[in-house]
């Protein structure tokens, strides 16, 4: 099952792909079908644009493969941690509005940050663990940058393995603040600074000062029940590489939007917040950050730390994030940054990040090109969805250097 709508110009203009360059987009929709053909993913959204122009756009395969929905254009998917980029933006509105400083301390605004304890040692074999007090403070900028010391159970075996003892924290800090890199739960309290200052819940504040304004009409922390039958279901690679769909799992009672992750998106809603970065914060007429803003976000945060390509310690839920140039990527505030320019692909400096569910996204402001990229199954970071994103991103830079 394949389609693919015309290209559509900003303001609405409907025309037909680019005939000196129709090869190009035919080449991206064989990549993207020939995937969905070889049953290697169940099926796939793309969209690639640039400041001013959507340039491609296509759907394959299946959005249920027990129902053989197919997949169209407008399908919706739950896009997990890229709601990551999204609360960076909010909170750094509040940051420009002088609400918050990035080198504010994190217990300025929140108790659980004061007199915290880090890891000295944990045993996996018999779970002995020693903490120590921290010596340095978190603050909001290592929330932006996940230099915090927080992390996930998939990406830390060290929380994977700890059990506390009563009276000991849930969740110690893995590492001095600012002294490492790891990805973990820094941007859930982010969005919850973001409620705290902005006095709005955190699908209230997006939807006011986001959504609304870039017209993204379908994002959402709860998907109205009018659009639930657009939502592509969940699947997993087997132990075989097989797919099969996962069974539905019911939102948890009394669920809160977190800014780590929880947000359902279009391809062409999230292709519309790229390219607001892509144009300095600004998107046909709405301007939701400034310039120098964008500009900051996009600038090495970390230092001389390296952003990692972690191992997974869950291969059911991750594989390993060999997609990252290990110990050479930095990170912004909000996205990775790309260290390395690759011929045929973004250039160094571009931001993009992932969703668990094998979404993606990237911002390449100096070539001025931005795609996204969804599917819906697991692990994350599975090597054939990435070998797809690859494909794709290198047939969008052909086309768009096609139809310069």
């Amino acid at each position: 099952m394949r389609r693919r709508d015309f290209i559509r110009l900003v303001g609405g203009t409907v025309v037909c792909p680019f005939a000196a360059s129709a090869q190009q987009p035919q080449s991206i929709d064989a990549t993207l079908l020939g995937a969905v053909e070889r049953k290697e993913i169940p099926g796939v959204v793309a969209m690639a644009a640039e400041r001013d122009r959507i340039i491609y756009q296509g759907a394959f395969g299946m959005a249920d493969i027990a129902k053989s929905r197919p997949m169209q254009l407008d399908a919706l998917f739950r896009i997990a941690s890229m709601t990551k980029p999204v609360t960076a933006v909010a909170a750094m509105q509040l940051v420009e509005r002088g609400r918050v400083a990035l080198d504010d301390p994190a217990e300025k605004y929140f108790a659980e940050f004061a007199n915290q304890s880090v890891f000295e040692s944990l045993d996996p074999a018999t779970g002995v663990y020693k903490l120590r007090p921290a010596t340095k403070l978190v603050t909001v900028r290592h929330l932006f940058a996940h230099t915090s010391g927080l992390g996930y159970r998939f990406t830390s075996p060290t929380l994977r393995d700890y059990k506390p003892r009563a009276g000991d924290p849930a969740r110690p800090l893995l590492f001095e603040p600012g002294e490492q890199w790891m990805y973990g739960t820094s941007t859930d309290w982010l969005g919850r600074l973001v409620e705290k200052i902005s006095g709005l819940s955190l699908d209230a504040y997006f939807s006011r000062r986001i959504f609304a304004p870039l017209q993204m009409s379908d994002t959402f922390y709860d998907v109205p029940q009018a659009k639930q039958a657009r939502l592509v279901a969940a699947h997993r690679r087997q132990a075989d590489g097989a797919l099969a769909k996962l069974p539905a799992q019911p939102r948890p009672t009394g669920f809160k939007p977190i800014g780590g992750g929880g947000l359902s998106s279009t391809a062409s809603d999230y292709i519309r917040f790229a390219r607001m970065l892509l144009n300095g914060g600004e998107l046909d007429g709405a301007r939701i950050l400034s310039a120098g803003s964008v500009a900051v976000m996009a600038q090495n945060q970390i230092g001389n730390v390296g952003v990692p390509a972690l191992r997974s310690s869950a291969p059911s839920v991750s594989d390993d994030f060999s997609f990252i140039a290990d110990g050479r990527d930095k990170w912004g505030l909000g996205f990775l940054i790309t260290a390395d320019a690759v011929p045929g692909k973004r250039s160094a400096g571009s931001l993009s990040w992932g969703g668990v569910n094998n979404t993606y996204f990237w911002v390449d402001r100096a070539s001025g090109i931005a795609g996204v990229i969804m599917m819906q199954f697991l692990p994350f970071a599975d090597r054939t969805a990435l070998a797809l994103y690859d494909a794709f991103e290198r047939g969008v830079y052909r086309l768009a250097n096609a139809v310069r």
